[in-house]
Parts: structure tokens; C-alpha cells; sequence
């Protein structure tokens, strides 16, 4: 494991810290959102933030995919398992995401539904294609990272001519989050939330590139560094960040230059485009219903779509009225801010998705953070 451990070393750490020091401006204050989940609990498990000058700090993003898929997606599947009868398949965090009526989908097991947790959008092909008789049903979620292995699933399906699997499709996109975040009141009109600048998602980079992020560096003057998970990868890139913040450009850097290009991945874009299209709107947790936020499936490819085959029609739920998982994932409050925060909703009993997600801000700062509240 030496290649990790170069991106983990203290010494390095140190002396980017000095840097990060030498650099910022003691007569400004520098905001910079990491939009990934991934760079959230790096920030918290390495203590990247315990290294910055008081006036740096960092703003949790959207950027976890359990954490902004709304209740109501949730109850579609539970209505799937328990009312529908079907095998119901999907990744393990989603399992515990609270959903209407005090359930979740691992709740919802527990009173008699089917409901499997995969590795693999492959492993539910797999599964339908053992049991002809039962109808298989993926829980399709995440960014841009998670939507090619479904594509390829639901091609597999259809060359299989497998009747008995479809896919309740929730896959939603970044840039439209960063747009909303840009757009919204806390940043554009109140200034409540102050943005000087992006650190851009690692996993969902290697698949669109670095180019869609041009769009928010020219319109909205905010500089935008990819960067990777490790805790040097983000001190980089938050020393990149203060550096065009100091010279005022806004440009797209990208730090993850060992996986990122500007193009992205182009198979794995062509075989999205292929499978998939846009909504015109998609409610997400936090952010309400944005326009062209999300995917759904062809009409080529209907009969792999669970919306179509079952009767499944759409019901917003507001979330807990004491749980601040939708200001958290604005930026406009932390986790700590919240009241239930580490006393009523932990990992063990969890009120919010954020506590859930291995992404979740909550969680990140339960697990690794909680000492600085003490």
C-alpha cells in the first residue's frame, strides 16, 4: 500500500499546512464547499481541517447520494416490497434511510419484504436470471459514478430477455446540485452562505471529465479544483483554491490528474446517453424539485423501467421537522447545529439520511468530530 501511503504523509501534510498558512490572506476569510461526501469524512477522518488557518474554512456539499434522495423515493420501494411482492435489490446504504410511517427498506425486511443488498447493479441481473419466477427489482441510486454499471445491467437484461427485472431508476446528476447550490437564496441573495470556491467531486470526474464544471468557473466566478480522496489530494487542492482566490481568476484545476481528464469517460458516457435520458424535474432532499436534475430510462428500453411495470406514482413526504439534514446538505448549517444531532439521531438510530450514508456529513462528524463539541 506504499502509493496510499504517499498521500498520507504527515510530514507532507505539514508543510502544505505551512503553506496553506504562508498563502492565505489574514484580512479575508476564504469559503470553500466540498461538494463530494467522500471528501467530507476525509476532511474529518484525516483532520485536514485542524491544519487550516482559522480564516479557511470548509462547507459540506450535496455530494452524498443517499443523503439527497427524498423519503418519497424511499416509500416507492418499500410499496415495492411489501405491497408489490418483488425481490427488491440495492446498495447497502440505503438500507437504513428513515422513510415514512417510522420504516426503511431493512425495517420493511423485518416485516416480510424481499429486500436483498447488493454490491452490484450485475448481482440483481444475476439473481433475476436464477429466479424466473420471482420479479427482481433494482434500487437504482447515486451520481454519475453508479449510472454506467446500471446502463450495462439494463442492456444485460434485454439481451438475456429477462422479463422479471426492471429498475426503479433515482439516478440524479452533480452539476444540476451546484447549480442549485450557486442559484439558491443562502448564496445569491442573503450571502448567508458564503462560496469563494468548489473542491469538485474525484468519482464522478472520472466519468464526465472536468469540462461540465467550465460552466460555473465563467458564470459565476468560482474557481472549481478536482481533486482526489486522500487527505494530501485535498489540502492540494484547497492550497490551488486560495491561490485563484488570491490572484481572483476562476478557472477549472484539476488536481486528480492520475484519474481525471477533461473529457472524462467517453464509452461510459456514450452507454449512459444510450440507456438513459433526462427528467424534467426530480425532487431532492434539501434542494426541492429541480429541473433536468435526474435520469430515466428510454422508451427502447420500458419494459426494464419499475415505474412502468408497477403501479408506482410519486408522493412528496417533508422530512423530520426536528432533523436539519436539508440545511446541512445547502451548506447552511453543520451537523453539530443540529439539535438531535449525536443524542436522538446517531448511526444507531438514525432520524436523517446524513447519519446514515458511509457519505453523510452527520455521520462523518458522529464518527470523527464529535471530541471538538465536548
Amino acid at each position: 500500500m506504499k502509493y496510499i501511503d504517499e498521500f498520507r504523509d504527515g510530514e507532507v501534510a505539514r508543510g502544505l499546512a505551512e503553506a496553506i498558512r504562508g498563502e492565505a490572506n489574514p484580512a479575508r476569510d476564504y469559503h470553500f464547499m466540498e461538494f463530494c461526501g467522500g471528501h467530507t469524512h476525509a476532511i474529518s477522518r484525516y483532520g485536514v481541517a485542524d491544519l487550516l488557518p482559522a480564516n479557511v474554512r470548509m462547507i459540506h456539499g450535496p455530494g452524498c447520494p443517499v443523503c439527497v434522495l427524498p423519503i418519497g423515493r424511499v416509500d416507492q420501494a418499500i410499496r415495492l416490497a411489501l405491497e408489490e411482492g418483488v425481490t427488491l435489490c440495492t446498495y447497502g446504504d440505503c438500507l437504513r434511510v428513515p422513510a415514512s410511517d417510522g420504516l426503511s427498506l431493512i425495517k420493511a425486511k423485518a416485516r416480510g419484504g424481499d429486500i436483498r443488498m447488493v454490491y452490484s447493479s450485475a448481482d440483481a441481473v444475476a439473481l433475476a436470471e436464477r429466479n424466473p419466477d420471482r420479479q427482481v427489482v433494482f434500487f437504482a441510486i447515486g451520481f454519475e459514478t453508479t449510472t454506467p454499471p446500471t446502463a450495462v445491467a439494463i442492456r444485460q437484461a434485454a439481451a438475456l430477455g429477462l422479463k422479471n427485472f426492471s429498475v426503479l431508476c433515482c439516478h440524479v446528476l452533480t452539476p444540476s446540485a451546484i447549480s442549485s447550490i450557486l442559484e439558491s437564496p443562502e448564496v445569491r441573495r442573503w450571502g448567508t452562505v458564503p462560496l469563494d470556491g468548489f473542491i469538485g467531486p474525484a468519482h464522478v470526474s472520472t466519468i464526465i471529465g472536468s469540462r461540465p464544471y467550465e460552466f460555473f468557473a465563467e458564470e459565476y466566478r468560482k474557481p472549481v479544483v478536482i481533486a482526489g480522496f486522500e487527505p494530501l489530494d485535498v489540502m492540494l487542492a484547497i492550497r490551488m483554491l486560495i491561490r485563484q482566490v488570491n490572484e481572483g481568476r476562476a478557472v477549472v484545476e484539476n488536481e486528480f490528474s492520475r484519474a481525471v481528464d477533461r473529457d472524462g469517460n467517453l464509452k461510459a458516457q456514450q452507454l449512459v446517453a444510450e440507456v438513459f435520458e433526462m427528467r424534467k424535474n426530480f425532487e431532492w432532499r434539501g434542494l426541492n424539485i429541480l429541473p433536468y436534475s435526474a435520469l430515466r430510462i428510454r422508451s427502447q428500453f420500458a419494459e426494464f423501467d419499475a415505474e412502468k411495470r408497477f403501479p408506482l406514482d410519486y408522493r412528496s413526504v417533508p422530512d423530520h421537522k426536528a432533523c436539519e439534514c436539508g440545511a446541512i446538505l445547502r451548506g447552511v448549517k453543520r451537523p453539530q447545529d443540529c439539535k438531535i444531532f449525536g443524542t436522538v439521531c446517531t448511526p444507531e438510530n438514525p432520524v436523517g439520511s446524513c447519519m446514515v450514508s458511509s457519505e453523510g456529513a452527520c455521520a462523518a462528524h458522529y464518527t470523527y468530530g464529535r471530541y471538538k463539541d465536548v
